[in-house]
């Protein structure tokens, strides 16, 4: 099988192609430098050339914050981006496998959200990866949409990298604690990804790790999981304003993986553990 993963310099496109690698798949990861997906051309020219079996379309513009004065940006890597690539497929009649998000939801309550909750996205962001949703969903007969949530991966930067970057200057920290989610390793969700691009068991699926926690608990954990010695203060998100809105209720179900005969991701402490040590034997 040979798939092409855009998003391979990101933290889930580059564990991505290292998890089909190691199953002996043909694995072509690109980045922005290697094809530029907002050029309707370009992006037809490469996929017709590589003429893979799927695509799995990790690529995305995630500045969530940049993305509210960076609109035209924003929109055109994330829906004319997805519509280019979609449409390549359909026309190669290749799987094709897109990457959403959490914020598709507004946020609201605290029961999970399912695999057919109404999206409401309350940034652009969101709205972005809802529009990208519905484009491929109108493209092709037959499609994976998979939403994720809290992403952290040995290739780039992320909460927890970002948590022991601060311990090693602070004793206490402050951190978002009414916002409630999954945590999600993206080791763990290649491995997902992958199983499921080789089956036609198609369709919308939220794929986390287990368990649900704020931030200020991801902290507290990451930091004694790394034997940190840091105080964590929990804060309301009005204490700290950003340019775009976040749920506070990322939960969501994964029912679905399970109705359909897949794996459920470790839970999220179980694997932020195998993360810490991972990331000790690249420091060595």
């Amino acid at each position: 099988m040979k798939i092409l993963v855009t998003g391979f310099t990101g933290q889930l496109g580059y564990d991505v192609v290292r998890e089909g690698a190691r199953r002996s798949f043909e694995m072509i990861g690109v980045g922005s430098k290697e094809l530029d997906i907002t050029d309707e051309q370009s992006v037809y020219r490469f996929v017709k050339e590589i003429n893979p079996d799927a695509i799995i379309h990790c690529a995305a513009y995630t500045a969530v914050d940049q993305a509210e004065d960076d609109q035209e940006n924003c929109w055109k890597v994330n829906v004319d981006g997805t519509k280019y690539l979609a449409c390549a497929a359909k026309e190669l009649r290749a799987k094709f496998m897109f990457i959403s998000t959490d914020y598709v939801f507004d946020g609201w309550g605290e029961a999970p959200f399912d695999e057919t909750s109404a999206p409401n996205p309350v940034g652009y962001y969101g709205q972005t990866k809802y529009e990208a949703e519905k484009i491929v969903q109108t493209i092709l007969s037959d499609w994976f949409i998979v939403r994720i949530s809290w992403v952290f991966g040995l290739n780039g930067n992320n909460f927890v990298k970002t948590m022991l970057r601060l311990s090693e200057t602070k004793d206490d920290i402050h951190v978002v604690g009414d916002q409630v989610g999954s945590p999600t390793n993206s080791l763990d969700l290649s491995r997902l990804l992958i199983d499921m691009i080789q089956t036609d068991r198609y369709g919308i699926y939220h794929a986390t790790n287990e368990g649900y926690c704020s931030w200020a608990e991801f902290a507290e954990e990451i930091f004694h999981k790394a034997g940190k010695i840091v105080k964590v203060h929990s804060i309301k998100t009005e204490e700290y304003p950003t340019r775009a809105a976040r749920p506070k209720n990322s939960r969501m179900s994964k029912q679905k993986l399970l109705d359909n005969g897949f794996i459920p991701l470790p839970s999220w402490q179980n694997s932020l553990e195998q993360y810490l040590k991972a990331l000790k034997q690249e420091v060595k």
